[in-house]
């Protein structure tokens, strides 16, 4: 059996080889990452399996859509074949409003469910937290004007980012967890719940 320390650097191999494989388009490489039945993908502008996710991503990809992670901070809870993985993190994304280029930034952390199947650690869910994000024009001294009633439909925690893919033609899911709240204090009982043997890794709908 893996040492507690190999299981830490396996989780946080697992976790940069998410954000590193899916940002150079390595879409082959990034499908192992995921539990091949089970993994789910949450994110403000998809929920469903990572399969499906893999290849809606390509296709944006592809099309130019351009978004970006870095990675910071990481910890993980193990309990047996299952682990809790947080890891510090920031989705940058660039695109157009209204005419007018524009950089996001949102900060959070990556909530991850993970599992053991045939002896390596694999994503079962992820769920991101969104704790804080700004929205920035590329070209300081052109600014966008936003409407107010659009941003406002949104959580704080991702409310540029959510404003940006909805003028990109994105359906944005609202209520996701953000740094405090009732959705991530559910999020955080799904966890321990879920090291403690749950059947399921929370409920992602």
């Amino acid at each position: 059996m893996p040492t507690e320390h190999e299981d830490r650097q396996e989780l946080r191999e697992l976790v940069d080889n998410w954000a590193l494989w899916r940002d150079a388009g390595d879409w082959d490489r990034f499908a192992t990452v995921w539990h091949p039945t089970e993994g789910w993908m949450t994110a403000t502008w998809f929920q469903g399996p990572a399969t499906e996710f893999t290849a809606v991503s390509r296709a944006a990809f592809e099309r130019g859509v351009d978004i970006l992670h870095f990675l910071g901070g990481h910890t993980a809870d193990i309990a047996g074949d299952r682990a809790i993985c947080q890891t510090k993190m920031t989705i940058n994304q660039r695109g157009t409003v209204d005419g007018v280029a524009v950089d996001v930034v949102c900060t959070g952390r990556f909530y991850d469910f993970c599992g053991r199947h045939d002896g390596a650690w694999k994503v079962v869910r992820r769920q991101p937290i969104y704790e804080r994000d700004r929205l920035d024009p590329v070209d300081p001294g052109v600014r966008p004007v936003l409407d107010q009633q659009l941003l406002a439909r949104f959580p704080v925690g991702y409310r540029h980012l959510a404003y940006l893919q909805t003028r990109a033609g994105f359906a944005v899911r609202t209520g996701l967890p953000g740094l405090t709240g009732e959705a991530v204090e559910r999020l955080y009982d799904e966890g321990a719940k879920w090291l403690a043997g749950s059947a399921f890794p929370g409920d992602p709908h």
